[in-house]
């Protein structure tokens, strides 16, 4: 019986994407044939977390990504001062969030403006 999922349909995207076969992605995963390529695409079964791992390796992307969980592709790298930034906004309250917002927004703009100045 079919399993309904929309991993296959993204497996399948990705695939495509970076010009792969069902065959050459099914060598780069050392699996025996293309046809378990073929059963993930059309939700006849679903990858192994072992395979599941490998692919986001092959695709460059999240496992969130690949189980369609998000639409964000790729996690972006954070440095340790953005980690801090946001470990702490959390800890604001949510009117004091908001404050931190509207002080980003107003030094980004001012950004912007004397940017457009020095040009």
């Amino acid at each position: 019986m079919k399993k309904e999922n929309n991993i296959g349909h993204r497996i399948k995207t990705l695939r495509e994407s970076i010009g792969y076969t069902q065959k050459d992605l099914a060598k780069k995963l050392n699996l025996k044939s293309e046809t378990a390529i073929a059963n993930y695409e059309s939700g006849y079964s679903i990858p192994k977390d072992s395979i599941k791992l490998k692919m986001c390796e092959i695709f460059n992307c999240t496992l969130d990504y690949l189980m369609c969980k998000t639409d964000i592709e790729t996690a972006l790298p954070l440095d340790e001062s953005t980690i801090f930034f946001i470990n702490n906004i959390k800890k604001l309250s949510a009117e004091n969030q908001k404050i931190a917002r509207n002080l980003i927004e107003g030094l980004l703009a001012k950004q912007d403006k004397e940017k457009i100045n020095n040009d």
